[in-house]
């Protein structure tokens, strides 16, 4: 018979989400079991932060553990297009709040956060799987697995579901629902190379491939010379660029004059690696007796490095709410949780559809655009979705459309 583990609050998977809620309740005094499903350290992408995450960890008593990773700064975003080029300081924003963040491997990142978790008391158990979960308002249960084939009962009294790609809850509570967003393939690897005199690293480096506006770049470089290289676009369109996944990824990075510029010569240091169909949503954020963190409820795209700013702002969100739940009241999970958290998310998405579509490419690469609208895209690029004082927060997709007709077409493709 399988032994049978009781808790105050069961996160599954060791996230930043899950670490940060993890830290912040057991600060709190409760007691929390994190289950993992893979051994860390491990490999991931989402590396390059946003400013607006800073204020969360903080929150958490987690910044320490961040500034110990002395990670390569960041304070912006350049963009590059058929020679064009433009750049958003995040310290130029109409949103007052963190303007500096960091460009960071996720597998040091990641282990420093949960193990931060740990030392404040969280139980972290690693290479355990989540076979069965039976959600209740009072006494939800699951049923766990770790890789020696030993499984477990957990009784605890709320569930967080930070599983990430796994989406554990979403898949077996059926809550998944299609994705608002297109498929689209990611190819990436991480490179090791002497960044050009001229590339300032304390951005990233977004560009657009010279014939097909929607397949962009990232370029994120990291502390120890290495970067995080990798290209997006609709499957068909990178099958055809090559016979693998590396071919592909090097004939379409030199088909861009700046990134075939700076990496010329660089060579993978990992295979490269392809995630294919990413986008998710589910039908609804929290049930009885659980909720859903970042990428375990929806995840949009790899452009504008939303994920782990929607992640741990989810995070930092619900933890209250748990508190009040262990203490007997009923928060309201809808109104305080799940609406609020998807009006930001929505603003995302609306940046995302007019990235791929051009409009917001349109507006990016404007020559001259007015001083208060480029203080109001830093601010979202930045990560401040949540804020109701910016016009293109409140307001995004018309005003995405109505200053994109303003700025006029990007430039004809080449023939």
């Amino acid at each position: 018979m399988a032994n049978t583990d009781t808790s105050d609050v069961v996160v599954i998977g060791a996230g930043p989400a899950g670490a940060l809620a993890a830290a912040r309740l057991a600060d709190a005094g409760y007691r929390v079991q994190v289950v993992e499903r893979t051994q860390f350290p491990r490999f991931s992408i989402g590396e390059s932060l946003l400013p607006q995450c800073m204020a969360p960890l903080e929150r958490a008593g987690l910044l320490d553990a961040v500034l110990a990773g002395d990670y390569q700064p960041k304070n912006g975003a350049a963009f590059t297009r058929r020679g064009a080029s433009t750049v958003i300081d995040f310290h130029d924003k109409t949103t007052p709040g963190w303007a500096t963040t960091f460009q960071v491997e996720r597998a040091d990142f990641d282990q420093r956060l949960i193990e931060a978790a740990r030392a404040r008391g969280a139980r972290v158990d690693f290479a355990t799987t989540v076979d069965a979960v039976e959600p209740d308002a009072r006494h939800p249960r699951l049923t766990v697995r770790d890789d020696t084939g030993h499984t477990r009962r957990l009784e605890t009294r709320f569930i967080l579901d930070a599983s990430g790609y796994g989406r554990v809850l979403a898949r077996r509570l059926g809550l998944a629902r299609d994705p608002r967003l297109e498929s689209r393939t990611a190819l990436f690897t991480h490179v090791a190379t002497d960044l050009d005199a001229r590339f300032d690293r304390d951005k990233i480096l977004i560009g657009v491939h010279p014939d097909d506006a929607r397949l962009w770049y990232w370029l994120i470089p990291f502390r120890d010379g290495r970067a995080s290289v990798g290209v997006v676009g609709d499957t068909a369109t990178l099958e055809a660029a090559g016979s693998d996944a590396e071919s592909r990824w090097r004939a379409l990075v030199d088909a861009e004059p700046r990134f075939g510029e700076l990496l010329a010569g660089a060579q993978p240091v990992r295979p490269v690696e392809s995630l294919a169909g990413y986008s998710a949503d589910v039908e609804r954020l929290h049930g009885p007796g659980f909720a859903l963190l970042g990428n375990a409820g929806e995840f949009l795209d790899p452009v504008f490095s939303s994920g782990v700013t929607i992640a741990l702002r989810s995070a930092d969100m619900a933890v209250p709410l748990v508190e009040r739940t262990l203490a007997g009241e009923s928060p309201d999970w809808a109104g305080e949780f799940e609406r609020p958290l998807r009006a930001g998310t929505a603003t995302f998405r609306a940046f995302v559809e007019a990235w791929y579509d051009g409009r917001l490419q349109r507006i990016i690469f404007h020559p001259d655009p007015p001083a208060e609208l480029r203080r109001r895209i830093s601010a979202v690029l930045a990560g401040y979705a949540w804020d109701r004082d910016n016009p293109l927060v409140t307001a995004s997709r018309r005003r995405l459309d109505l200053l994109a007709e303003l700025c006029g077409p990007l430039p004809e493709a080449r023939p």
